[in-house]
């Protein structure tokens, strides 16, 4: 299994390579052959599974400075190795049917998703900080020239934008990681979690600096303002991977490294991540009901959708236990079922945007009559977006305002407040359909093209996933819990 782990960076970074060199339609059926291989070597890693950590590789890198090459995966990692891989395949093999109009040669592009897939699978995989900030640059320049190589109008603007503020967030990362490894005298992950040595201030000081990287990366309310412009104009499977894996780079990272390695500081902290979290909750939901652009008003979505993850996470910490935290868990899955809707969502609002060369609501009425599949999966997505009971946004959401609830005293206020966020949630992506999908066609809408056999393609394991998770969540929550559970109990026995 250590050669799987090491071959989910190497299969990629292989691929990325090869759509650059070859070029043209053979780099990008290169490209998404190396994105279906890293998925088939992420799937046996499910298979004999041990306690904690399921598989692991840990060599020495630079040993005069304490620093391994230390990889793994267990019940927190894995779904989201799984959706890396997932949606990479599916945005490779949807550039492979459907080559950009614009911008440079498409196989380019397809290596700088391979590209940014390996720096998703270091960060998720990665339990050396150097190798967890290391991974978590990787991910800025391919993601850049993504967005300025084949974004709309405004492309230039809106990378330069997310460079700046990732830029920002990466020096608070780095100092929290030197940080934390100085200190404690140890960068491994593993170790730190499972043997807590930093004072309870120096925790403190530590997680408010690594609090607001990941709160740039995720991007959690106020640093948030990168997203919408990054979405607007990147391209089609730009959002996608944006929307569906990067962001979780910031949350996961308040899990792994914030809950993990600096608890205290996580516990002293959780009520100002729960009120930021609220208020990520509201402020995103008012501002879409305000929004008349698809790709804008599915960007700032993903800033309450998020606030309900960071809210999870805020309750988490609090309870002091993250075997046997609801919070955690709702975080998790609100992890998972986000990237699987919103990801479903961008692939949507691509398809709408290339057929009708716009994206304002008033312009796109009347899906139903024109396109009634495209306006049926919009539908779809749109209601697990909201959190229907029985799709994949229900769990994370509704979980995350019960462990509020349970932890009592003000965090009642603070999930009674994200319960009417959710309410507003409902009202904005019904607005959306109510703009989109019915009422008379306009111009911009008749006559558009059907659905293609691609779009089906990379439609078709979101939709599936959304139903599957929102009818056995426990795929994703019973193998962290159990993974949680293992890394507590070895904690106390040691």
């Amino acid at each position: 299994m250590s050669a799987l782990l090491i071959g989910l960076l190497v299969v990629p970074l292989l691929g990325a390579v090869a759509g650059f060199v070859l070029g043209g339609r053979a780099g990008r059926i290169a490209a998404t052959v190396a994105a279906a291989l890293t998925l088939a070597a992420v799937v046996p890693l499910a298979f004999d599974r041990g306690a904690g950590m399921w598989h692991e590789v840990d060599a020495a890198w630079l040993p005069d400075l304490g620093i391994r090459f230390h990889l793994g995966v267990d019940g927190v990692s894995y779904p989201l190795v799984v959706l890396t891989a997932l949606l990479t395949l599916l945005c490779c093999a949807y550039t492979l049917w459907r080559p950009a109009g614009e911008g440079p040669d498409t196989a380019r592009l397809s290596a700088l998703l391979l590209a940014i897939e390996v720096g998703l699978m270091g960060v998720f995989t990665g339990l050396d900080l150097i190798v967890f900030f290391i991974a978590f640059e990787v991910v800025l320049l391919p993601m850049y020239a993504v967005i300025a190589g084949w974004g709309g109008p405004d492309r230039q603007r809106a990378a330069r934008k997310f460079a700046l503020y990732t830029l920002s967030g990466s020096v608070l990362l780095l100092i929290g990681v030197l940080g934390i490894g100085l200190r404690a005298g140890s960068f491994d992950i593993v170790t730190l979690t499972q043997h807590p040595t930093l004072t309870r201030g120096t925790q403190i000081a530590l997680f408010a600096v690594v609090a607001v990287a990941f709160a740039v990366k995720a991007p959690l309310w106020p640093l948030h303002t990168w997203l919408p412009d990054a979405h607007t104009e990147a391209p089609t499977v730009g959002s996608v991977i944006l929307a569906g894996v990067l962001l979780k780079m910031g949350t996961y990272g308040l899990i792994r490294v914030g809950l993990g390695v600096l608890p205290e500081g996580a516990r002293a902290v959780a009520p100002v991540l729960g009120v930021l979290a609220v208020a990520a909750i509201i402020i995103g939901s008012l501002v879409c009901l305000a929004q008349s652009e698809l790709k804008r008003l599915i960007a700032y979505s993903s800033v309450g959708h998020m606030g309900f993850v960071l809210l999870g996470i805020a309750a988490g910490a609090t309870s002091g236990g993250l075997a046997h935290s609801t919070g955690v868990q709702a975080a998790l899955l609100g992890n998972v079922a986000h990237g699987v809707i919103t990801g479903l969502l961008f692939f949507l609002a691509g398809a709408i945007k290339d057929r009708t060369h716009t994206g304002w609501l008033d312009d796109l009425g009347g899906l139903r009559e024109s396109s009634p599949a495209m306006a049926g999966v919009l539908g779809f997505a749109a209601l697990a977006s909201l959190g229907l009971p029985g799709l994949a946004g229900f769990w994370g959401e509704a979980f995350a305002v019960v462990a509020s609830v349970q932890l009592g005293h003000g965090w009642i206020a603070l999930g009674a407040i994200a319960a009417v966020g959710g309410a507003l949630t409902a009202a904005y992506l019904l607005r959306l359909l109510r703009r989109v999908a019915h009422g008379p066609a306009t111009s911009a809408v008749t006559g558009i093209a059907a659905v293609s056999r691609a779009e089906r393609w990379a439609w078709a394991p979101l939709v599936l996933l959304a139903l599957l998770l929102g009818v056995v969540p426990a795929l994703v929550s019973e193998v962290a819990a159990h993974s949680l559970q293992a890394d507590e109990i070895e904690a106390v026995t040691r």
